[in-house]
C-alpha cells in the first residue's frame, strides 16, 4: 500500500486522485490532504479518508478548518510553512502536487529535498524552475512523475528508449474553443474562453488552453522533464485529442501514445507507476473512430505558444517571467479587465523589460516571479492594458 499526499486536494486533479484511492483502497493510504481555500471540501475528504494531517494554504481560514475536523483528532497545519512540513513527514511514499500556480513550487522542493517521490501536475514548478527540480530529484534520489497528460504520453512513450535515439518530441493540442474561431479574438469574453470542446479543468488552466499558454508552458516542462532541448519539440493541433503525445526517432519512425480523454488515466499511471491498475474509465474504440488530423499551430492568433517557445531556448529566469505574467494577465482576463488579445501582449512586454539571469538559484527565480508580478500589475489598468 502506497502512502500518498494530494497538495490541491479540492481541484479537478486532486480529486481525481481521491477518486482513484477510492476505487483502489487497498492500494493507497491518503494520509495528507491540503487545499489552498476550500475548508468545506476540505473537510468532507477528511472525514472521509481520514488523514493525519490537513493543510489549509490560506492561513486565515486554520481557525475554521479546526473546528470542521476537530472530531477527527488529525493534526492541523496552516500557510506554506505547513504544507512543506507535512510533505516531509516519515513513510510519505508519493506527494501529488497538484496546487494551482506558483505556489505549489516551494512544497515541492520541500518534498524532494525529503527524499520523496513527487506526481507533478501543476506545469508552474516546472516551467519556473524545472532544472533545479530535476537536478535536486536526482540528488536525493527521488523520482518526478509527469501528471499531465500530453507529459505522461511521452514519458511512457520514452521508457527504456536510449536518449541518443529520440529525435523530436510532440505535444498534441485540442486547439482549445478558438481552434477555428472566425470571429474578433479582440471580442472574446471569459465565458467562451471557459467553454472547453475536450476537458474539464480550473479557469486558469482552461484559460491557458484557450490561448495556447498551455503548450508555451509544456514545452518548457517537457524540455526539463526529458533533458530534450527546445529545438527538437514539436507543438500539433489534434482537434480529436485522442493522440496525447509522439516521438520521432532518428530513423523517422514514430511511436504514439493514445487514449480517451479522462484525466484519471494519466494521474493513475503517476499513482500507481511501476505497475497499472485496472479501472472505470471509458475504453478507446478505434473503430468508432472516423479520422485523425493535425495541424500546424497558427502563431498570428494564438502568439502565447510563441513566447513559451521563445522562454524555453532563452532558459534561466525567463520562463518564471513568463509564467508570472501570464497567471496576473489570466486573472485579470476572468475577471473582465483586459481583453482576451491582451493577455499575450502583457506577458511580451514584462519579457521584454526583463533583464536575464542565465544560472539563476531558487532565490533567483522567486524574485523573478515577484518582480514579474508587478510589472503586469503596472501594464494593467482596471478597464484596459495600456502598453
Amino acid at each position: 500500500m502506497k502512502s500518498i499526499a494530494v497538495l490541491g486536494s479540492t481541484g479537478s486533479i486532486g480529486e481525481n486522485a481521491l477518486v482513484i484511492a477510492r476505487m483502489h483502497p487497498g492500494q493507497f493510504k491518503v494520509r495528507v490532504l491540503a487545499a489552498r481555500k476550500n475548508i468545506k471540501r476540505l473537510a468532507e475528504q477528511a472525514h472521509e479518508f481520514r488523514p493525519d494531517y490537513v493543510a489549509i494554504y490560506d492561513a486565515s481560514l486554520a481557525s475554521q478548518l479546526r473546528r470542521e475536523v476537530a472530531p477527527l483528532g488529525l493534526q492541523v497545519l496552516e500557510g506554506e510553512k505547513g504544507i512543506c512540513e507535512a510533505v516531509q513527514i516519515p513513510d510519505l511514499d508519493l506527494v501529488i502536487s497538484a496546487m494551482v500556480g506558483a505556489r505549489g513550487i516551494l512544497p515541492l522542493f520541500c518534498a524532494i529535498r525529503a527524499g520523496k517521490n513527487v506526481a507533478v501536475a501543476n506545469k508552474e514548478p516546472l516551467v519556473m524552475a524545472g532544472k533545479l527540480v530535476m537536478e535536486e530529484a536526482a540528488k536525493q534520489g527521488a523520482q518526478v512523475l509527469p501528471i499531465d497528460s500530453e507529459h505522461s504520453g511521452l514519458w511512457q512513450l520514452l521508457e527504456g528508449k536510449e536518449k541518443g535515439t529520440i529525435q523530436k518530441l510532440i505535444l498534441t493540442s485540442s486547439g482549445g474553443p478558438f481552434f477555428k474561431w472566425a470571429g474578433d479574438f479582440e471580442t472574446i469574453t471569459p465565458e467562451q474562453a471557459l467553454r472547453h470542446p475536450k476537458w474539464k479543468m480550473g479557469p486558469k488552466i482552461t484559460i491557458d488552453s484557450a490561448t495556447l499558454m498551455n503548450k508555451g508552458l509544456e514545452v518548457i516542462e517537457a524540455s526539463n522533464l526529458f533533458g530534450i532541448p527546445p529545438e527538437r519539440l514539436e507543438v500539433l493541433i489534434h482537434p480529436e485529442a485522442i493522440v496525447h503525445a509522439l516521438i520521432e526517432f532518428v530513423d523517422g519512425s514514430h511511436l504514439a501514445h493514445l487514449s480517451v480523454t479522462d484525466m484519471k488515466l494519466p494521474i493513475q499511471y503517476a499513482m500507481s507507476y511501476p505497475g497499472r491498475l485496472s479501472n472505470g474509465c471509458p475504453r478507446l474504440d478505434l473503430a468508432a473512430l472516423e479520422k485523425f488530423t493535425f495541424f500546424a499551430p497558427d502563431l498570428e492568433h494564438f502568439p502565447c505558444l510563441r513566447l513559451g517557445f521563445e522562454a524555453a531556448h532563452a532558459d534561466g529566469t525567463l520562463p518564471a517571467v513568463l509564467n508570472a505574467a501570464n497567471e496576473v494577465a489570466a486573472e485579470l482576463f476572468l475577471k473582465g479587465k483586459i481583453t482576451f488579445t491582451d493577455i499575450p501582449r502583457v506577458v511580451e512586454k514584462v519579457m521584454s523589460l526583463h533583464r536575464l539571469i542565465s544560472s539563476p538559484t531558487l532565490s533567483n527565480i522567486l524574485e523573478a516571479d515577484e518582480w514579474a508580478r508587478e510589472e503586469a500589475l503596472r501594464f494593467a489598468d482596471l478597464a484596459r492594458v495600456s502598453l
